[in-house]
C-alpha cells in the first residue's frame, strides 16, 4: 500500500508542475461554456402538438426563459442548422448579453433541410479552440435540439463517437417527436419534449447541470480503486489530461503516449521468455474503425486519475491548516 502511495505522491509532484508550466491556465478564471445546436429547418414551422405555437415559437420562449436562468459567468454560443450556413451562428461563443441574445432569438427564422452531421462538427470544433484557449480550465457542453433526424446521418455517426470522446457532454432534445431519436441512446442524456412546458424544463434542466459541482468525494475510496495501476500507464494518462486533443473533429489523432508505452515496452513476467520487439501498430483501413467507446473510456479513466490527485492536494492543504 505504502508503495502505491508514494507513486500516486509522485504523480501528485508531476500534475503541480505541470499545472507551473502553464501558469495562463492557473491563474485565469474557470468557464463553463455552452453551444446551442437547433434545428431551424422547414419542419421546425409546424404546430407544436395541439398548441397554436409553431415549434420554433416554443423552442424560442423556451431557450429565452433558460438562458435567463443560469448564471451570467456562463458563455453562451446559439447555433442553427438547416441549409442556409452563412448565417449559421445566431450568438457566437462567448460572454452572454441577454438583451444581443434575445434579440437574436426573436430573428430566428426556418426553412430547408436537417444537415445535423455537418453541423455537429462546427459546433464542437468551436467548443475544442475555446477549450484549447482556455488550457481546458472550464467544461464544454454541446446542447441539441431538434425535430426530426438528420438527412446526413452518416456524417452523424462518424462524428457523435469522436465528440464524446473528445471530452464534450452532448445532451439532445427530440422537440415534438413521434419516437425517440437515433442518437437518444448514443449522448449523455436524452429528453423528449412533446409540449411547450415540457421543452422549457428539458432546456432548462440541461442548463441547470453547468455548472454542478461534484463536491470533494472520499479520496481514500479513490485509492482503493486505484489500487494496482501500473505507474507507466497513471503517468500517460496524466500526461494526456495535460496535453489534451483540441484538433478539429473529423481529423486523425496522432498515437497517445499510452499507446507508444504498450507498443514499446511489453510487461516483463518472471519465468516467462520476453516476447522481443513489438511491431508498430498498423492502422485501421477507413471506415474499419472503432465505435468510439475506447476513447471514452480512457477520458473517464483521466479524469478519474486527475480528480484524485487533485483531491489529495486539496486535502492535505486542509490538514496543514
Amino acid at each position: 500500500m505504502l508503495r502505491h502511495i508514494r507513486g500516486y505522491a509522485a504523480l501528485a509532484a508531476l500534475l503541480t508542475l505541470v499545472l507551473a508550466a502553464t501558469p495562463s491556465a492557473t491563474a485565469q478564471q474557470y468557464k463553463d461554456n455552452v453551444v446551442i445546436l437547433l434545428d431551424a429547418s422547414g419542419s421546425m414551422g409546424q404546430r407544436m402538438g395541439s398548441s397554436k405555437m409553431t415549434r420554433i415559437e416554443a423552442a424560442k420562449a423556451a431557450l429565452k426563459q433558460a438562458l435567463a436562468q443560469i448564471p451570467d459567468s456562463t458563455d453562451v454560443g446559439l447555433l442553427t442548422f438547416n441549409e442556409n450556413e452563412r448565417r449559421a451562428w445566431v450568438y457566437a461563443l462567448g460572454p452572454r448579453d441577454n438583451a444581443t441574445l434575445d434579440q437574436a432569438i426573436n430573428g430566428l427564422k426556418v426553412g430547408g433541410g436537417t444537415p445535423l452531421g455537418r453541423f455537429l462538427k462546427v459546433a464542437a470544433d468551436r467548443l475544442l479552440e475555446v477549450r484549447k484557449d482556455q488550457f481546458g480550465y472550464g467544461s464544454y457542453r454541446l446542447l441539441v435540439l431538434t425535430d426530426g433526424e438528420a438527412n446526413d446521418a452518416s456524417a452523424v455517426d462518424r462524428y457523435v463517437p469522436e465528440i464524446l470522446a473528445r471530452g464534450i457532454t452532448m445532451d439532445v432534445i427530440g422537440v415534438d417527436m413521434a419516437q425517440a431519436h437515433t442518437l437518444a441512446t448514443k449522448v449523455h442524456s436524452y429528453r423528449r419534449a412533446d409540449d411547450s412546458a415540457a421543452l422549457e424544463k428539458a432546456i432548462s434542466e440541461v442548463l441547470a447541470e453547468v455548472s454542478v459541482s461534484t463536491g470533494d468525494g472520499d479520496a481514500a475510496a479513490d485509492f482503493e480503486l486505484l489500487e494496482g495501476l501500473p505507474m507507466e500507464i497513471a503517468g500517460a494518462m496524466l500526461d494526456a489530461l495535460a496535453r489534451p486533443d483540441n484538433r478539429p473533429i473529423g481529423t486523425a489523432a496522432a498515437p497517445s503516449r499510452a499507446a507508444q508505452t504498450t507498443q514499446t515496452a511489453p510487461v516483463r513476467v518472471p519465468g516467462v521468455p520476453s516476447p522481443g520487439p513489438v511491431a508498430p501498430m498498423q492502422s485501421m483501413p477507413s471506415g474499419k474503425q472503432g465505435s468510439g467507446m475506447g476513447k471514452i473510456m480512457t477520458i473517464m479513466v483521466v479524469g478519474f486519475v486527475a480528480v484524485t490527485i487533485l483531491r489529495v492536494l486539496a486535502g492535505a492543504r486542509r490538514g496543514r491548516r
